[in-house]
């Protein structure tokens, strides 16, 4: 699922280009590919609480042949609107993948949760040689339909997540997940570990993908190759990634909230790297830290929303975290495009810190308040 995303975020503007009407329209695709994946997220949630993961992720294997099957086509045939149909499809199979970090925490002890969302996200590392090179191999395959061929290459790869959902086995939801105790829901979505959970998992990818996207637009710009964008992109995602070795063990061992706000300020660094200069370098090095400080906000984020809700409440919880968290993507999208054309690459990177910088001061602000509380605890228990 990772190496179609991957894939996909490496090639979509660059196909927009080529098919839209107006350079604005560039990422459009894009964005119906994250708006249809905000609009999967409760749906897809609730169904596998009802028929289970493994129902889910084939489900999302199928959706992702036909999303690769149909942008091939429209790419052949010229068709922005087909490639838009394609690419709308694509967020449907999105939508049910996010959720294979979720499923992973689920099949663990209580004590190895942050370390299986991690290695689970270990499969991006492998994606992220797999998908561009793989946007790269096939590029020029079929004549004067660049990337027709790389989108096949999406239905080939869906079709694997078929074949791989065979040999695993998920246990179907338990009696408590389905019938156990839950708390009304406004009471869980307004608790501070809620409320803290998403809002870091939304700066985490809304930052990430409004500056991931435009990356090929603004190399573009600056007469940089293809050959060049890929090797961006796939060290992003290796940035995106590779941390997963070691995100859960340090979380594990500083806590959640210190590796979250480490997070932060690693993505606040990567937009100074970008606003101190335009060489090739520049692009490298702030979008490999561009992809470390998603990482450990993003998994930070995920290991503290576990901590919000009953086995019962889950898909209902989980369903609206991710809701949230890819409507921000989707809005950054839909707009990275026009943003970047009205504003420029330099622009972008300014809007971002002080984003991430509110971010950094909300998990301060919930640390403190976590130490106060086990403070008086603490204290009542010793006065008792």
């Amino acid at each position: 699922m990772m190496s179609c995303t991957s894939l996909t975020i490496a090639t979509s503007a660059l196909v927009g280009v080529i098919l839209a009407p107006n350079p604005r329209l560039a990422t459009l695709p894009l964005g119906l590919t994250y708006g249809c994946m905000m609009l999967m997220m409760i749906p897809a949630s609730l169904f596998m609480r009802h028929y289970g993961r493994r129902a889910g992720f084939t489900l999302g294997g199928y959706a992702g042949m036909l999303a690769g099957a149909t942008s091939a086509v429209g790419i052949y045939s010229s068709s922005f609107l087909l490639f838009c149909i394609g690419s709308t499809i694509f967020g449907v199979a999105s939508g049910l993948g996010q959720y294979y970090r979720f499923a992973a925490a689920e099949i663990v002890d209580e004590s190895y949760k942050s370390r299986a969302i991690s290695w689970v996200l270990l499969g991006g590392l492998v994606a992220a040689f797999i998908g561009p090179n793989g946007a790269s191999l096939t590029r020029d395959l079929i004549p004067d339909a660049l990337f027709s061929a790389s989108y096949a290459l999406v239905a080939l790869f869906s079709f694997g997540i078929i074949l791989t959902q065979l040999f695993i086995r998920i246990p179907t939801p338990s009696i408590d997940e389905s019938l156990g105790h839950k708390r009304p829901l406004r009471k869980i979505l307004t608790g501070p570990t809620f409320l803290v959970a998403a809002l870091c998992a939304m700066a985490a990818y809304g930052t990430m993908n409004l500056l991931m996207t435009v990356t090929p637009l603004a190399m573009h710009d600056r007469n940089m190759d293809f050959g060049a964008t890929v090797f961006v992109i796939q060290w992003h995602i290796v940035g995106m990634f590779a941390p997963s070795f070691f995100t859960g063990s340090l979380i594990d061992r500083f806590g959640v909230l210190k590796i979250m706000f480490a997070g932060a300020l690693i993505l606040v660094t990567c937009a100074g790297v970008a606003l101190s200069g335009q060489l090739y370098s520049h692009f490298i090095v702030g979008l490999v830290m561009l992809g470390i400080g998603w990482n450990f906000l993003y998994i930070g984020g995920t290991t503290l929303l576990t901590e919000s809700y009953l086995p019962a409440e889950k898909g209902a919880v989980q369903g609206v975290n991710e809701f949230l968290v890819f409507s921000t993507t989707t809005l950054t999208a839909f707009s990275s495009g026009y943003l970047h054309h009205k504003f420029g690459w330099e622009t972008l990177n300014q809007f971002a810190i002080p984003v991430v910088c509110f971010t950094a001061c909300i998990i301060l602000l919930f640390g403190w308040s976590r130490y106060r509380n086990q403070q008086v605890q603490a204290s009542k228990l010793s006065g008792y």
